[in-house]
């Protein structure tokens, strides 16, 4: 996309905020499939009004007209590309306009280009981190500006279990999840005294595209499982958090194995 990219948007108008009305206000960037689709049905199922960004338009028109049929008004989208960084401080401002605020920010943009064991791509590895980390900055820093001044919201980035260890099997992935971890930490430490909530969530293996060809699978959901555990950690506002909750023993483990033996475990 350019600088001339045109927006995309449901036929349904969203309805303008009425005074007393509480229902609240979130953007779900990488929608188009997968956790991202599914976490935009479950958050109108429970009651937001959701702007989903994403490269696919025809997948994004049918999501929003799914949760549309039962929710009218509730989902619009936006076609957007996560790496086109430089068009995210006015698209983010035009979007939070149209939904007449905002309280909530999930960033769910994830790649994984295939990498073999014995394969070092270095262009495959900037794209990771172009969408893995780069792009959420560019839009939760456009949130966390936000709500720092407005003394309150939400921001929610999926990590991942493979950001806890560096794992032999692709290096960019678990380095850029790594990073995505680290940053959603630093903007809890900055931003929670002005009342602005920010969780990392870190999902195990879900069915997704990413899970094709993973020959040893633990404890897989499906999209709309882990989306509903996912807005429930939203709803507590909770800090961190592992889809499925076992994850975090078997990262604690991990975490503080020697480097000698998990090496040799082949992960």
């Amino acid at each position: 996309m350019n600088g001339d990219e045109e927006r995309f948007m449901t036929a349904d108008p969203i309805e303008p905020t009425r005074p007393l009305q509480t229902r609240r206000r979130a953007i779900v960037v990488g929608a188009s499939a997968g956790i991202g689709a599914a976490l935009v049905s479950a958050l109108a199922d429970a009651g937001y009004r959701v702007a989903a960004l994403a490269r696919r338009e025809e997948r994004l028109a049918t999501l929003c007209a799914e949760v549309n049929a039962r929710h009218p008004g509730q989902a619009s989208y936006v076609v957007h590309d996560v790496t086109d960084t430089e068009l995210v401080p006015a698209l983010f401002q035009e979007i939070a306009h149209d939904l007449g605020g905002l309280d909530l920010i999930v960033y769910v943009a994830g790649a994984m280009p295939p990498v073999g064991p014995e394969e070092y791509d270095t262009p495959a590895d900037a794209l990771t981190v172009q969408v893995n980390l780069l792009g959420a900055m560019a839009w939760l820093n456009e949130a966390a500006v936000r709500f720092h001044q407005a003394r309150g919201g939400h921001i929610v980035g999926i990590g991942s279990i493979a950001g806890d260890r560096g794992r032999r099997a692709k290096p960019a992935y678990h380095a850029s999840k790594a990073g995505l971890h680290t940053y959603l930490e630093s903007l809890r430490n900055r931003l929670s005294q002005y009342g602005v909530t920010v969780t990392t969530i870190k999902p195990g293996h879900v069915k997704t595209a990413m899970l094709e060809g993973v020959a040893r699978q633990m404890w897989p959901l499906t999209p709309a499982e882990a989306a509903a555990q996912m807005v429930k950690a939203i709803q507590e506002k909770r800090g961190t958090v592992y889809v499925p909750a076992r994850w975090a023993l078997v990262s604690l483990v991990v975490r503080h194995m020697p480097s000698i033996i998990f090496r040799r475990l082949n992960f």
